[in-house]
């Protein structure tokens, strides 16, 4: 039964590449493709659920032996990274979970992207994410997970960009998607320390090897992996990109930040309990970003007017708790917050298009009298604390500067220095220019000042290029008639046919042969 967990995320990896291949062949186009998309779609996330719910109950009755290894994927001196998978325990839970999730969205996809210019994309992008997702929590070690969890993260970005026409769109999914590659940097990080101090990557095998680590050690594993968690649960001061990335569809929206992708993070350090516990300090910083995070999150969410992003800084504020709670060591607790925060989010994000007919005639709740009259937490709110200025002021703005510094210093120093060399078409190809006199043909050359040299490189160049045309122009060029270059262009042609019959195989093996009897 074990061996069936290679099919759970096979399944919606061979739909999105059907569904990829028929719209790029032109075989999938149009509205009356819509069946054939969502049919291949949808029997496969199906079809991966029912894999995932019978490997749960095969589980919970011990009847699987808890992971299956395909064999090495990389293997040099002491290091072996294999191509495994857990099929017990949380993994399974999660990705029993995360497939009736992702199945849910891709039924209700089905009628809420009807007639879309970009249906048949949006459900290659989701079939290719859920593969992705369902990888990484099955996968047995954390370079698969890695690779989920880039897959994932290239998914998301096409997906806010699914309206690509929009100047927003594009930027948002820009900045979401660079926001993202920073928390790559923390895994890439901690993948490199795990393989250097331990030559293990095996999720199974890290409360072995855990023990064999300094406190040191742990520590600078265990704040890498923090890193990529709190980048991809938007966790301040990363918490901006979740509002920017409300811009895609509500049901990738769903999925994406909802409840399955954005869960990632806290699946990450749950993963890599032994090593937090190793290390307190990095407990610390858990419950410090977590407990920081819940407060940003409830604190903006009182100003915000539009549904999604409510429960956007909702998601971050409950997935702040969760961190808070594997800081304290309530790691049973905070996974199954995660998976019942997954099921609620789900539902919230999918009736959101159709929040407005419920609370039609609902009042406001008021706020609290004793915070509703401070101006200055109202202004901290509506600002979302300023962490999107504040990382311009740290971050964009300091690397556009220093592009126009570099752009200046090309322009005016470099460029002043160097020179670039003159005159232009006569060096390019004097030939060709008396083949066009011979012609009767008559271009007038007008003088570009990007052409003249400048700086003593470009002068020297350009004066040396002068005085070649001159030469060649006085003793070569009006020297040769038109019969001397008929007679070049015969000779060439000749040459090139001997070349041609010299590279035939039969003559190469006889040359080779030849120059063999010469060495012996």
């Amino acid at each position: 039964m074990d061996s069936l967990v290679v099919l759970i995320p096979l399944l919606p990896f061979i739909a999105a590449f059907l569904i990829a291949s028929g719209l790029l062949s032109g075989y999938i186009e149009g509205e009356n493709s819509e069946a054939t998309t969502a049919t291949i779609a949808n029997w496969s996330i199906n079809m991966s659920c029912l894999l995932a719910l019978t490997l749960l109950v095969t589980d919970l009755m011990h009847k699987s032996t808890g992971s299956l290894n395909l064999g090495s994927w990389l293997t040099s001196d002491n290091l072996n990274i294999e191509i495994n998978f857990i099929t017990h325990s949380i993994n399974i839970i999660l990705a029993a979970l995360f497939s009736l999730i992702l199945s849910i969205v891709m039924r209700f996809s089905v009628n809420y992207m009807h007639r879309e210019i970009g249906f048949h994309r949006f459900f290659a992008i989701l079939s290719l994410f859920a593969a992705a997702m369902l990888f990484l929590v099955l996968s047995g070690n954390a370079i698969g997970t890695f690779f989920g969890w880039e897959i994932a993260g290239l998914c998301s970005y096409l997906l806010i960009l699914y309206v690509y026409q929009r100047p927003v769109a594009t930027v948002n999914a820009t900045r979401v998607f660079v926001t993202n590659r920073l928390g790559d940097i923390g895994f890439i990080l901690g993948i490199s320390l795990s393989l250097a101090w331990t030559s293990n990557a095996n999720w199974l095998d890290l409360p072995t090897y855990a023990t064999e680590l300094t406190t040191s050690e742990a520590t600078a594993i265990a704040l890498c992996f923090s890193l990529a968690a709190f980048t991809k649960s938007a966790q301040v001061p990363f918490t901006p990109w979740l509002s920017r990335a409300m811009e895609g569809p509500t049901p990738s929206s769903t999925a994406f930040y909802g409840s399955v992708m954005i869960s990632a993070g806290v699946y990450l350090v749950y993963m890599l309990e032994p090593l937090f516990e190793k290390s307190p300090f990095a407990m610390g910083v858990l419950i410090v970003i977590g407990a920081i995070t819940a407060i940003h999150s409830y604190w903006v969410g009182l100003t915000q007017t539009d549904i999604k992003s409510s429960l956007a800084y909702a998601t971050s504020g409950q997935l702040g708790l969760m961190f808070v709670e594997c800081g304290l060591g309530y790691w049973s607790l905070a996974i199954w917050h995660l998976c019942a925060h997954a099921i609620v989010r789900c539902y919230g994000f999918l009736s959101a298009p159709s929040l407005m007919h419920k609370v039609k005639d609902n009042p406001i709740k008021p706020i609290n009298p004793n915070i509703s009259q401070l101006q200055w937490a109202y202004t901290a709110s509506i600002q979302r604390f300023w962490l999107d200025q504040l990382a311009d002021w740290m971050l964009v703005r300091p690397i556009k500067r220093l592009a126009h510094d570099l752009s200046y210093f090309d322009d005016h120093v470099l460029d002043q220095l160097m020179g670039i060399p003159t005159p232009t078409i006569n060096t390019i190809s004097s030939l060709a220019e008396f083949e066009e006199k011979l012609l009767g043909a008559h271009l007038e050359q007008t003088k570009n000042p990007f052409t003249n040299g400048s700086g003593i490189a470009g002068k020297i160049t350009s004066g040396f290029a002068s005085v070649m045309h001159w030469f060649e122009d006085r003793f070569i060029l009006r020297g040769i008639g038109k019969d001397a270059l008929n007679m070049g262009r015969k000779l060439g042609r000749t040459a090139n046919k001997f070349e041609l019959l010299v590279l035939r195989p039969r003559y190469l093996v006889l040359f080779v042969l030849t120059t063999l009897l010469l060495a012996f």
